[in-house]
């Protein structure tokens, strides 16, 4: 029901345009009077500005007629505010407020537009369009100081906000978008929004672009369903700041009390799904990045690109991609929280220069697993990855786990090497894994040193000199050809030959073997320390 429609003689102006209908006479006695202007017939079938019924002009208003109301309209009746709000409105011919300032408060709900909204380089304060029909939104550089709200609108040939300056909120919770002539949905290259921009359960047909975009708090997509088999990419947001969080995670569905907040266990939920590539590179983000059970679905060529990006906390809790890539290349993140089944396979990641300070792994995340998250991103041998993971595990406490990746990276280093180098590798791994457990040397040595002291009993040794020699000591001997570097007095006095000229010359080889191996491993500890 429309407030303050009625007319009386005395109300109407002297200046009162002569050619408006009795739509129009009445929407500008209800601007005067700041009231609502309502023409929905109250059935709710008719009365879709998204559906087939059509709306006479006994519903109808001119866009000309608009805009002379919010660029130059007649003053408001005395105690009144002047504003625009419209119910069940359908508006004809193009509504162009390009470059104008419009100082009244603008509401349409459940309007019907038949030609694009332009308001390219316009000023206003605020202006709400809720659940309707508008053929495209024009709005390049528009600048609000208060909210600019368009949820629940059906747009068909897209959205442009390119370099808009938003004071506050911009809303696009349900909102239906369709592509462009360029292919883009929401072109909103450089837009600065002061608080939220929230795009809840939104359905956008093309490319969302946010290149250069500022949220001043928090970017919300949950629920959102972006979709474009057109071009590469469904969501384009390189250099993208937020001031706190992004989220990708899902909305409850059936209460509006839920925007804005994750929903509670139990809650019926829509998830956030793409179909198409997804671009962040050198993003920053205050507080997070939340994936949780976000849902990708690339082609491959398609990729998660999260190069160069920076985050306190990086939310890595989707549904792992069947197919396309996940690039964390140069990202930098101090909490690196993630589930075992959220990554990609071998090929399918890329974390070259990926740096992080602690892992929060939800649900079991075994080493062997996190070995296999570092080999997947490596489909070449890369050192980096190995050494990252063993120095935030030995930040942690988990020395033995730090011992064990390091030990997996030179296991894959070895691979890569000729065969002479590979032979030694082996050798090395074999006997004291590489100097990580240093523990295997010394039962090594242990062995060796009382095998060849029974052999050593039974050998012939005639001494080099007579009477300048040690007593023949088998254990002593096989000690002092073990050790390479201490001298024990008596290797030097006694000659061998055949069979145990042979074994001693192995039995030093042996202990070089295992004494390089060892320190080695000493140098790394030491380093490490």
């Amino acid at each position: 029901m429309t407030e303050g429609a009625g007319l009386r003689d005395g109300d109407l102006p002297d200046d009162l345009p002569s050619d408006l209908t009795a739509a129009e006479l009445g929407m500008w006695q209800a601007f005067r009077n700041g009231s609502v202007y309502d023409l929905s017939s109250g059935d709710t079938v008719v009365d879709d500005p998204h559906g087939g019924h059509p709306w006479g002009d006994e519903r109808t208003v001119r866009a000309r007629i608009i805009c002379w109301l919010l660029l130059d309209g007649p003053p408001a009746l005395a105690g009144r505010v002047p504003s625009l709000k419209l119910v069940g409105v359908r508006i004809s011919d193009t509504m162009d407020l390009a470059g104008g300032t419009v100082v009244p408060y603008v509401e349409m709900r459940g309007c019907r537009f038949d030609r694009e909204i332009r308001l390219p380089e316009a000023h206003f304060t605020t202006v709400r369009l809720v659940n309707c029909a508008v053929p495209r939104l024009e709005a390049a550089r528009v600048h609000t100081e208060g909210d600019l709200h368009l949820p629940r609108c059906r747009f068909q040939g897209g959205i442009r906000l390119t370099d808009a300056q938003i004071g506050t909120d911009l809303l696009l919770n349900q909102a239906i978008v369709y592509r462009d002539r360029s292919g883009r949905s929401i072109a909103a290259d450089g837009i600065s929004v002061g608080q939220d921009l929230q795009a809840e359960m939104l359905e956008s047909h093309g490319e969302l672009s946010l290149r250069g975009a500022t949220i001043g708090v928090s970017l919300s997509l949950r629920g959102a369903r972006l979709v474009n088999p057109y071009t590469r990419l469904a969501l384009n947001a390189p250099q993208l700041t937020v001031g706190r969080t992004l989220y990708l995670t899902p909305a409850g569905v059936g209460s509006p009390l839920l925007s804005g907040r994750t929903p509670a266990r139990g809650t019926r939920i829509q998830r956030f799904a793409c179909q198409g590539g997804v671009r962040l590179d050198d993003g920053r983000f205050g507080d997070a990045v939340d994936l949780e059970r976000a849902r990708f679905t690339f082609t491959d060529e398609q990729e998660l690109s999260l190069r160069r990006i920076q985050t306190p906390e990086l939310r890595f809790l989707g549904e792992r991609p069947e197919r396309g890539g996940v690039v964390l290349s140069g990202a930098r993140v101090v909490n690196l929280m993630d589930r075992a089944d959220a990554w990609p396979g071998p090929g399918l990641l890329h974390m070259g220069g990926f740096t992080y300070e602690n892992l929060v792994p939800r649900g079991p995340f075994p080493l062997e697993r996190r070995l296999e998250w570092v080999t997947a991103a490596t489909a070449e041998y890369n050192p980096e990855p190995y050494e990252r993971l063993a120095a935030v595990l030995r930040a942690g406490g988990e020395d033995e786990d730090a011992r064990e990746v390091l030990l997996a990276k030179q296991r894959r280093r070895r691979e890569t090497l000729p065969p002479a180098a590979k032979l030694w590798g082996y050798a090395q791994d074999w006997m004291v894994a590489y100097g990580y457990r240093p523990g295997r040397a010394a039962i090594w040595m242990a062995v060796l040193w009382a095998a060849s002291s029974v052999a050593f009993t039974y050998a012939d040794h005639p001494p080099l000199k007579g009477g300048e020699h040690p007593t023949w000591n088998p254990p002593l001997f096989a000690l002092d050809l073990l050790l390479p570097v201490i001298d024990l007095g008596q290797v030097g006095f006694w000659q061998l030959s055949g069979v145990w000229q042979w074994l001693a010359a192995a039995m030093i080889l042996l202990g070089w073997i295992l004494a390089t191996t060892v320190a080695t491993g000493a140098t790394r500890m030491l380093r490490r320390n």
